[in-house]
């Protein structure tokens, strides 16, 4: 198991290390009986990293949820997430407390659903803005106008189809039944019900707009006939 475990962490550092160039910390966090020796790298370009950038790993490798952890350095509580982890002293070798529960595996299968749902949200957003990259090629007139009344009825029928997805989705959401204590779940559910709420708003306008682009082609077919 011994030879195992530095493989596991050389595969951690690789992935972590891509996003902040060369500005690397390694930091080993207790937590409990367990030891994890981690390269922490900034999310951000050219910058130090950050305790939300150590916290996030930390949620990788232990499994405790970031609003859960109390990260405890030299007996001070590192609670300022956008700061630097070298504001704090904190550098290379260092040894970082971890205090927090991870989730039960009952509210990890249901964060487990939510983030599945997420990603058909994900999905099925990308449908919209197909839709619109069409609508915009018919409104620059990239289209023959004999051509146009059939593509906006199309247009029509897949957004209206793709808001009726987001319903569906909303349907499932709200069949997830929580308990009060699975704050982490309760927190990801509010958070998608909008991101849905906000994309089945993006259905609406694009909608409005195709039924504009009918009502002038209509108008100007009529002005023709006349």
């Amino acid at each position: 198991a011994a030879a195992g475990r530095p493989r596991r962490r050389r595969r951690r550092r690789a992935r972590m290390a891509v996003p902040g160039g060369n500005a690397a910390l390694t930091v080993t966090v207790t937590y409990g009986s367990e030891k994890h020796n981690l390269q922490i790298a900034s999310q951000e370009e050219d910058s130090q990293p950050t305790v939300r950038d150590m916290a996030l790993l930390i949620e990788q490798v232990t499994g405790v949820p970031l609003s859960f952890q109390k990260l405890i350095y030299k007996g001070k509580s590192l609670k300022e997430m956008e700061q630097p982890l070298s504001a704090f002293g904190v550098k290379n070798g260092c040894k970082v407390m971890l205090i927090g529960k991870r989730n039960s595996p009952e509210e990890e299968s249901e964060l487990k659903k939510l983030k599945d749902l997420e990603k058909s949200v994900e999905q099925i957003a990308k449908k919209i803005e197909e839709v619109n990259k069409e609508l915009g090629g018919i409104q620059k007139g990239f289209l023959a106008k004999n051509l146009q009344t059939e593509a906006l009825n199309q247009l029509d029928k897949r957004i209206k189809g793709t808001a009726e997805q987001f319903m569906k989705i909303l349907e499932q959401i709200d069949a997830i039944a929580l308990p009060e204590n699975f704050s982490d779940c309760k927190q990801k559910k509010k958070g998608l019900v909008k991101k849905v709420q906000g994309f089945l708003a993006q259905c609406d306008t694009v909608e409005g707009s195709i039924g504009q682009e009918m009502d002038k082609l209509q108008s100007k077919n009529m002005a023709l006939a006349e």
